[in-house]
């Protein structure tokens, strides 16, 4: 297996602390090693520890920010029809623990997924989810890049992303693709 290459930050950079969740700036200069690159998000190992790298923040890893599956959705013409849960499950399929090299839809954090008409028109999405372990400060991060993928869909005007702990989750909620991708099969 390669060992991801070390890079240099150009520019001091805003990244989330993994996983406490705690938003840290690191400095120019710092030494990074991209371990993921999902999502359009960053995880780097720095100074110890592993970081969250946003997309719009790839300049100073000296790299073009990331297009996003949403985008590309979003950027399809209104006459594609009303929001369709499988536009929905689709962009949460661009969402990812920054630990784990499997979308949030395969690790089985999803809960559950509401549409709803809006009165003056476009859509609310209102989505269940939990995460791998409780406490995790990465949570609202996970919780909050998905709620933007959705609100990037055509149609979407609200999203509301709620994270819970009961059930609790366990391996076994992971899909068999997301088994594949973790060598679990």
């Amino acid at each position: 297996m390669n060992e991801p290459p070390v890079l240099e930050l150009i520019r001091d950079c805003p990244a989330v602390q993994i996983p406490a969740g705690n938003v840290v700036v690191l400095p120019a200069g710092t030494a990074v090693e991209v371990t993921q690159d999902l999502g359009g998000t960053f995880t780097v190992r720095a100074l110890g520890g592993l970081f969250q790298i946003a997309g719009r923040d790839a300049d100073a890893l000296g790299r073009e920010a990331p297009v996003p599956a949403s985008a590309t959705a979003s950027a399809a013409p209104a006459t594609a029809g009303p929001l369709t849960e499988d536009q929905v499950w689709a962009a949460l399929r661009t969402c990812y623990d920054p630990e784990i090299p499997v979308n949030i839809v395969d690790l089985g954090l999803i809960y559950d997924l509401r549409l709803a008409a809006l009165p003056e028109g476009g859509s609310r999405v209102e989505v269940t989810m939990t995460l791998t372990a409780p406490g995790c400060g990465m949570g609202p991060v996970i919780a909050q890049d998905a709620r933007e993928k959705i609100l990037a869909l055509p149609g979407v005007r609200e999203a509301a992303v709620e994270v819970v702990w009961d059930p609790p989750w366990h391996p076994s909620m992971i899909s068999a693709e997301g088994r594949r991708l973790l060598g679990l099969e």
